[in-house]
């Protein structure tokens, strides 16, 4: 695996590295790909609640001094931005966003997208310190040397054009996992949700000896993604071209691979985020073989950042008056910081 690296740029950001002692019970160097990050309104890689547990995830490692790093895509325009026309519709916007604060670590791998072998992915850094979480590597194909739409697979999260939504998978993958690799390889490639399904098959490729971990979030089976296996092939989403019989290997339903299913099969452990998702987790692909088993470990956001204090106190003391008491406050803050006439409406109700 051949990869770029600048001269120029500090050696630390290069190679699996963290600013703090790791703990000893969190040792195993583990590798967290998720198609969204949400660690601050700054840092526009996210949509909904995927992101918020990734993010949540990447604080918890830093609090709790473990020995992970993030993997994700620097989404140019974000998932979009809401704004209204003079009438007070609403307008969808794509704005391109400023990530001043993030540094470029001076990897660049390449990763095979349809005809393209030679699509170039560059990492650029979320050290710790910005926003108190794990060091995030953000993937990024805007970069010099790339034609013009090797550059815009990075441009939108979860981009409406299939192609693209398979490309950038390929470049959250394969592209990190090759970054992970350059940067001294992981014990441990967690997949949160099968965005980075590709990242599995080229590890599986390398003859990698690395556990396979997942989370499955989605409990309806129509919301799984599956594409045909063929197409994925010639896409280059199994990180290799391979031959129909070879192809007819990977398919897990008809000819079509399903991407929770295929991750399913990788993985040595996974999780559904609540104990009655894991039952119906459990129950929606129970037909198919060789699936690992999936245990429950409930979604949950990090405290220290976002839970009030004074709810945090009202709680401890089970003073139900004063807990209500400040989140009608908290409610009536975040209304007022709207300038919709529908958020003032609300105000005078509360």
């Amino acid at each position: 695996m051949e990869t770029t690296l600048d001269n120029n740029v500090k050696n630390k950001l290069a190679t699996w590295n963290h600013p703090y002692k790791v703990a000893k019970e969190f040792s195993k160097r583990t590798a967290y790909f998720s198609m969204e990050f949400a660690l601050h309104q700054g840092l526009k890689t996210y949509s909904g609640g995927l992101g918020f547990l990734a993010g949540s995830h990447m604080r918890s490692v830093y609090d709790l001094k473990q020995n992970v790093i993030g993997v994700g895509i620097l989404w140019k325009y974000g998932y979009y931005d809401q704004n209204r026309n003079r009438d007070q519709t609403l307008r969808v916007d794509f704005v391109e966003k400023n990530y001043s604060f993030l540094e470029d670590s001076g990897l660049e791998v390449e990763v095979r997208v349809n005809n393209n072998y030679q699509v170039k992915v560059r990492a650029l850094v979320l050290k710790p310190e910005v926003f108190g979480s794990a060091p995030i590597y953000f993937l990024t194909t805007d970069v010099e040397g790339n034609d013009f739409l090797s550059r815009s697979i990075t441009n939108n999260l979860y981009d409406s054009n299939q192609e693209t939504r398979v490309a950038q998978s390929i470049v959250l993958g394969i592209g990190g996992a090759k970054i992970i690799e350059a940067l001294g390889g992981a014990d441990v490639y967690h997949l949160n949700e099968g965005h980075a399904l590709p990242a599995f098959y080229y590890l599986q490729n390398q003859g990698s000896k690395a556990q396979m971990a997942f989370t499955t979030h989605t409990p309806e089976r129509a919301g799984n993604v599956e594409n045909n296996a063929y197409y994925l092939n010639n896409l280059g989403f199994f990180g290799e071209r391979f031959s129909d019989e070879q192809v007819r290997q990977k398919m897990t339903n008809g000819d079509n691979v399903n991407h929770t299913v295929a991750a399913l099969r990788f993985a040595g452990t996974a999780n559904a985020v609540s104990k009655l998702h894991a039952v119906v987790a459990a129950n929606m692909w129970k037909d198919f073989s060789g699936t690992a088993k999936i245990i429950p470990i409930t979604n949950a956001q990090n405290l220290l950042f976002w839970q009030d204090d004074e709810v945090k106190k009202a709680w401890k003391k089970k003073d139900a008056k004063s807990f209500v008491k400040r989140k009608k406050n908290l409610r009536k803050v975040s209304l007022k910081k709207c300038l919709s006439k529908r958020a003032k409406f609300l105000i005078q109700k509360c």
